[in-house]
């Protein structure tokens, strides 16, 4: 099953609309995750959790991760003791802020963690959450709420939070962030174009709160025929290179390649052996 660093559609479900869940199981979506907070009013708390614990004992063929209510409000409490034990593939965690409360979190749940920083405190502890239990296999950025914590309005406010996370997550040896998710669903254009920016600054894969915005977002993190043929090419210089002790050379096309250039390489053909095919080659 994919997960961090292999899904690249994140798809949110109100887990008080359980009717909601079977399409999204059965739909282009890599991956699942029902909401307990934002998407959930108030009054549908109970019934919103008491539906995720039932949903993480029925089989299904891709990952369901769980997002809970942030630690201090009225509702985590009975969310951890709940979901503890669960069947479930993780749990997100907003407003993550504090290593030591995650390292307890995890603790208390026995389950995979992907710690979202919705706050300057959470941007400012970036290394230090994504090291703070084995249980932290993703930390990603909540860029909406992390907006309004910090008072800016530009999009490109939040380029410097951006790679202060994908640097703390590579130091810290996890998966590539997911990225935040992209509030316009009248702009698929955008949702594509800054999908694209976001993988070419580090991250990979990318939470979607609609169906039709899952598309854009595969075609973003999907290498494209072009690239897995370049990558192939550059890494059949490779065998006539290292025949001739050669650590660095320029290839048959005038690139220069090294080591680095070689693991990038690597990466997109693992990423295109390994990735769901959910694109026809035209829509590539």
């Amino acid at each position: 099953m994919t997960g961090p660093g292999r899904a690249r559609s994140w798809l949110y479900v109100p887990a008080h609309r359980p009717e909601l869940l079977d399409k999204a199981l059965s739909g282009p979506a890599d991956a699942v995750v029902l909401d307990l907070e934002d998407a959930v009013p108030a009054e549908a708390k109970e019934s919103a959790r008491a539906a995720a614990v039932r949903a993480a004992t029925v089989p299904r063929t891709k990952p369901l991760w769980v997002r809970v209510n942030a630690v201090g409000t009225p509702w985590s409490a009975d969310d951890l003791a709940a979901l503890a034990g669960t069947d479930l593939d993780g749990v997100r965690v907003p407003k993550a802020g504090d290593p030591e409360t995650i390292a307890g979190l995890a603790h208390r749940l026995g389950l995979p963690l992907h710690l979202l920083l919705e706050t300057a405190l959470g941007v400012e502890q970036a290394y230090a959450l994504a090291t703070a239990h084995p249980s932290v296999l993703a930390v990603s950025l909540g860029e909406a709420d992390l907006a309004a914590d910090l008072g800016v309005r530009r999009p490109d406010a939040l380029a410097w939070a951006r790679q202060r996370v994908v640097v703390a997550c590579r130091a810290a040896g996890i998966a590539a962030p997911i990225t935040s998710v992209w509030t316009d669903l009248a702009d698929p254009d955008g949702l594509e174009h800054d999908s694209r920016e976001a993988r070419d600054q580090g991250f990979f894969g990318r939470s979607v709160i609609h169906p039709k915005q899952v598309e854009p977002v595969h075609r973003a993190f999907t290498p494209s025929a072009d690239e897995v043929t370049d990558a192939r090419a550059l890494l059949g210089s490779l065998t006539d290179a290292t025949g001739r002790g050669e650590s660095a050379w320029v290839d048959a096309r005038g690139r220069f390649v090294d080591p680095a250039v070689v693991a990038g390489a690597h990466r997109v053909l693992q990423q295109a052996d390994t990735l769901p095919d959910t694109l026809t080659e035209e829509d590539r």
